[in-house]
């Protein structure tokens, strides 16, 4: 399609030109510690919609949708599109309580701490990084692999190039960078995306012949009323559900927002947005399977390839680089302020700049794992659902908290635990059958609401007044 020395001039390009434009823009506004985790009530409505959209579509939607869609059909694409939008729409009331409770506050883990002490802190604080590793590997091994799709280019150079280039402006901008080049690859996602999918469909003779094709071959991919199809749709709205909650790049865009009222429009909208794409991206599954299959963990572009023009082959790179940096760079963003917080309350007299030192080293630290991992071309689909489990018993113990004053940390690390070993006695082996995904989550997500309610009954614990947090949770600029 492309000669080698032609794809990777491309890459390194594009990859450069986006970190020149992050650099920039944090030589031009280069802040206090505040602005490079949080940037606290600077961002519009408008520019909220953007960056929710462009952190939540990354390199994924090019693989994901279409394979669940291979064998859940369209109940797949349907749950996975609007589990896809339910965490904006979710955190549209959580997030507000935070901002009314804590108006000062920065990271999730912030909150753990200091309504639940330090038990469920460090559980949670697990949880939420072992989720952006996964999430920060798994962007770098898709666009690795689009690009062998394109040129037989090794995983480790295009995943050392992208990272290296992402991290290059987010650690010196922190957040306000991540958001800046989320308008710049906002602008490069939408006409692209629009563009693959006409020639996409084009690619797989329409609609109609799709869907005449699977009604002669596989039927039950079109049937919204198929068993199978239902459950994976339900699988994917749990598991993608609870695990954006706990996703920190969503609570700093949070506080980021000018308003409260800046902060609903945009995720409202941000969330609204995003599901009409996961589903017309998952709609290449159900082409692929009327071509003939093969491959499904490639089926859009086994669909898209075999007639796609030489200036399209180029443009993907900067699609996919739009797609995977806009995600990386919101993860790395949202591990640094999780250091530079916990490096705070560690260490209190440490100068803003050490600390903000100490969230740079700490993000090249991480980087080097996830470059490695990702080199290797692994599926990490196994450990996402994993984390989608953790998540999932975590939920209702850490966020019933913002709401009553008679829950304890005792109860909720309890709930926890107990809620993560009745998903994981369920929960499929690496190489076993997937058909108790569902019931594993459900376990995982509602196990602790029971325990919660038996121990609030056998140990009354004292009022929590809600409103210290807002004392106890300050500006780290001081």
């Amino acid at each position: 399609m492309l000669s080698t020395f032609a794809t990777l001039s491309w890459l390194i390009i594009f990859s450069i030109g986006f970190a020149l434009a992050g650099i920039w823009y944090a030589r031009r506004s280069r802040d206090n510690l505040e602005d490079f985790i949080v940037a606290r009530n600077s961002q519009t409505a408008t520019a909220t919609i953007l960056t929710l959209l462009a952190s939540s579509l990354g390199a994924w939607i090019l693989f994901s949708p279409a394979q669940a869609a291979t064998w859940g059909g369209i109940g797949a694409i349907t749950g996975y599109a609007i589990g896809s939008m339910s965490p904006r729409l979710t955190m549209i009331p959580l997030g507000q309580r935070m901002r009314e409770l804590i108006p000062h506050g920065h990271t999730l883990t912030e909150f753990v701490m200091v309504r639940y002490g330090s038990g469920l802190y460090r559980l949670v604080l697990v949880i939420m990084m072992f989720y952006l590793f996964i999430s920060l590997t798994a962007e770098i091994t898709a666009i690795a692999k689009m690009v062998t799709l394109i040129a037989p280019i090794p995983l480790w150079v295009t995943g050392g190039i992208v990272l290296g280039c992402t991290l290059l402006y987010t650690a010196w901008g922190g957040l306000k960078a991540s958001i800046f080049t989320d308008k710049i690859q906002m602008v490069i996602i939408v006409p692209l995306l629009g563009v693959l999918v006409l020639l996409g469909w084009q690619a797989s003779g329409g609609i109609g012949h799709v869907t005449r094709t699977l009604q002669a071959t596989a039927p039950q991919l079109l049937d919204f009323g198929n068993a199978s199809g239902i459950k994976a749709g339900l699988t994917f709205f749990v598991a993608i559900l609870l695990t954006g909650l706990f996703h920190q790049g969503n609570w700093q865009r949070v506080y980021a927002a000018q308003s409260t009222r800046a902060m609903r429009r945009g995720f409202l909208l941000g969330g609204l947005l995003v599901a009409p794409v996961i589903f017309l991206m998952g709609l290449f599954g159900l082409a692929f399977v009327a071509q003939g299959g093969g491959d499904d963990s490639v089926a859009l572009f086994t669909v898209l390839i075999p007639n796609l023009p030489l200036w399209f082959a180029v443009a993907l790179i900067p699609l996919g680089l739009s797609l995977v940096m806009s995600s990386a760079d919101t993860a790395i963003s949202a591990v640094s302020s999780m250091i530079a917080v916990d490096a705070r309350r560690l260490l209190p007299h440490a100068p803003n700049d050490t600390l903000m030192r100490y969230a740079q080293i700490a993000i090249y630290v991480m980087a080097v794992p996830v470059w490695l991992v990702s080199a290797q071309g692994y599926s990490v689909l196994y450990l996402f659902l994993l984390a989608d489990l953790l998540c999932s018993a975590a939920a209702f113990p850490v966020f019933y908290g913002l709401y009553s004053s008679q829950y304890n940390g005792r109860t909720a690390l309890i709930s926890t635990v107990g809620g993560l070993l009745a998903g994981l006695s369920v929960f499929p082996a690496p190489d076993g059958n997937m058909d108790t995904l569902l019931e594993s989550f459900l376990l995982a997500a509602l196990t602790p609401v029971a325990i919660s309610i038996v121990l609030t009954r056998l140990w009354p614990s004292a009022h929590y007044d809600l409103q210290q947090m807002q004392h106890r949770i300050r500006s780290l600029q001081i």
